[in-house]
């Protein structure tokens, strides 16, 4: 596994390597992240090395908003919400890292989507992701989705932490607070 590219100023980040993984059950991803029932699509972080990688899952039932909707007799899981299942897990991957905590992560982009089964109620989502660099409040992922042990979805994207990307901005003297419009 690639170790990724931290930036100088997040000598932080980059002292605390932590050995042992941490698990997040449905608790400990409330106080890390910001989603909410019904749009939390991870029900459990099994293993999560900050800044590096994070596995997990969600365990689909009959009764998630989206199977009612798409589509009636014939209800799966849609692909941009694996998609966003996969943002949510990796988001961890850098709210674990020091003072990050709570903050808001928000997908800039994907590519290299690819899908290859439905998903089911009853199914359980099993996730994993690599951090493939991070720095100034960007982040690159890799990541990948199962069922059953079989092949479900992959996706990159790149996702950015405002707090952090705004202490960066050009044109705004060091020090200078955001203020909200």
């Amino acid at each position: 596994m690639q170790i990724p590219q931290h930036d100088s100023d997040d000598v932080a980040a980059e002292a605390e390597v932590i050995e042992q993984p941490l698990r997040l059950d449905m608790k400990g991803l409330l106080e890390y992240q910001c989603n909410r029932f019904p749009y939390l699509l991870v029900d459990v972080a099994t293993e999560i090395f900050p800044g590096r990688s994070a596995k997990g899952f969600k365990n689909l039932t009959a009764n998630d908003w989206f199977f009612d909707c798409h589509w009636p007799g014939d209800p799966n899981m849609p692909g941009m919400l694996q998609v966003e299942a996969l943002v949510q897990l990796s988001a961890l991957t850098v709210l674990t890292l020091p003072g990050n905590k709570g903050k808001v992560v928000y997908i800039a982009s994907a590519n290299n989507l690819k899908f290859a089964r439905r998903v089911l109620p009853g199914d359980c989502y099993e996730m994993e992701c690599e951090l493939t660099s991070w720095s100034r409040g960007v982040g690159r992922c890799k990541a990948k989705a199962t069922v059953n042990g079989e092949f479900t979805c992959s996706a990159e994207f790149n996702f950015v932490m405002p707090d952090i990307l705004e202490q960066y901005r050009v044109g705004r003297p060091r020090g200078e607070a955001h203020a909200d419009v």
